[in-house]
């Protein structure tokens, strides 16, 4: 079974609109245990993403999630480059406003990529296909250039077996 590599909304979502942790207590259990059993795991640039509000979501994190859970990004050189490349080759496309966005220093999405394309992971994300959007590169669309598999939360928890 392949590894996924959960987005930065694939948190915020769940803790601010749909699961959250005083309610959904069942599933924030799951993900701490997919996290122990090394099913799903993050970037440190998504955990500075969560990390920047000092609310309920970060102390979850802290408390919850092994310590391997965000992984370094700094391996990740070369497949960078290559997401970069490709941003780049898309500016007939896209805004130049959102290709600077989608390739900045604190942006997870770019760097996300960059690790399933290394690392052959599937990623859990929220965000959908908008191909004709040009004011903002969504992770499905690199994706979808490179190959590389995404879903949601729920169809993630369907490939797991999941239930709660």
């Amino acid at each position: 079974m392949s590894v996924f590599i959960v987005d930065s909304n694939f948190f915020i979502q769940a803790h601010r609109v749909i699961y959250p942790l005083d309610v959904a207590v069942s599933f924030w259990e799951k993900v701490r245990q997919l996290a122990l059993d090394g099913k799903i795991i993050s970037i440190d640039k998504v955990k500075n993403e969560l990390y920047q509000n000092e609310d309920d979501l970060k102390n979850w994190c802290k408390d919850n999630l092994p310590d391997n859970f965000f992984c370094d990004s700094t391996v990740l050189i070369n497949e960078y480059s290559d997401v970069v490349a490709w941003a780049i080759s898309r500016s007939d496309h896209y805004l130049q406003k959102a290709i600077d966005e989608f390739l900045g220093a604190d942006e997870a999405d770019a760097w996300i990529v960059a690790y399933a394309l290394k690392n052959d992971c599937i990623i859990t994300t929220y965000e959908k296909s908008q191909p004709e959007r040009k004011n903002k590169i969504k992770i499905p669309e690199p994706c979808e250039s490179f190959g590389i598999r995404y879903l949601d939360t729920i169809e993630m928890f369907r490939l797991l077996g999941v239930r709660f």
